[in-house]
């Protein structure tokens, strides 16, 4: 087997990726395409989706990566659990979250342990930003959630501002300060080496106020 060395870090600017991606077939992604969809946002390895999916049948499951050698790696691992409700998709999220999901698409979305851009010049590479959130609305059914968690302070501190400035999205009354938990009970490999290593995690939990309705996505 020949391994691919994988870039940690992939400038989401670049125009080589400023192509939207298309939606996939909903059908032959998932078994049964109209349960409840769960989107991870920079997914890497994918390992919490995975997780995930197994233990919630009755849910699917969307991972959206940058490094296409990752997303190639996790549908692998996927397929070869033989999970029906799990995919990976390659794709920039800034440039292609509103023409892969459709108004009111998914339940709910997870955006965990992002790529930090520490050089202030780089900072408008992060994924959270304002456009982006207005994209995320559109998606979001009318009774989502919005999770997002980080050990860089400074980010999650930037995360929750701008959710927090948006109309649609409202800290739930247990994150007014950070959430001492994962409430997914699955844990990221960034969480679990973090924690393993007695540094904190920044965690917050939004519920979303809009009005759009459930797209059918087959």
């Amino acid at each position: 087997m020949t391994l691919v060395r994988v870039r940690q870090h992939v400038n989401p600017l670049s125009q080589r990726y400023q192509v939207a991606t298309p939606a996939p077939a909903w059908d032959r992604v998932f078994q049964h395409p109209l349960q409840p969809l769960h989107v991870d946002i920079g997914c890497a390895k994918g390992h919490f989706l995975l997780a995930m999916a197994q233990q919630n049948p009755t849910w699917n499951y969307l991972g959206m990566e940058i490094r296409q050698p990752l997303v190639d790696q996790a549908n692998l691992k996927c397929q070869q659990l033989g999970l029906t409700n799990l995919h990976f998709l390659f794709c920039n999220v800034n440039t292609s979250l509103a023409s892969i999901l459709a108004p009111g698409a998914i339940a709910g979305a997870t955006v965990q342990f992002p790529d930090p851009w520490f050089k202030r010049r780089h900072q408008k590479r992060r994924v959270v930003q304002p456009q982006f959130l207005d994209q995320l609305s559109r998606c979001l059914q009318g009774d989502g959630f919005l999770f997002v968690q980080s050990d860089v302070l400074a980010v999650a501190q930037e995360m929750v501002e701008r959710i927090d400035a948006h109309p649609h999205f409202t800290r739930r009354a247990d994150s007014q300060s950070w959430l001492p938990t994962n409430p997914f009970q699955v844990m990221t490999e960034r969480e679990r080496v973090t924690l393993d290593q007695g540094k904190p995690v920044y965690r917050c939990w939004f519920d979303h106020q809009g009005s759009q309705e459930m797209s059918d996505r087959s």
